[in-house]
């Protein structure tokens, strides 16, 4: 069977910017992940979806 889910990550964090919109946006530019296969479930594709934030 193939399917989408859908893994939500919780990042705390602590920013300079003064916007923290643009602590997003690099955030969501700058992050790397990594999302492995397992015995049971084959990892087909994985993105990371952007947050549209207002500037």
């Amino acid at each position: 069977m193939e399917d989408t889910v859908f893994l939500l990550v919780k990042v705390r964090i602590k920013t300079s910017y003064p916007n923290i919109h643009d602590a997003i946006a690099e955030l969501q530019t700058e992050t790397v992940y990594s999302v492995g296969s397992t015995e049971n479930v084959e990892v087909i594709a994985t993105e990371l979806m952007q947050l549209k934030t207002k500037k």
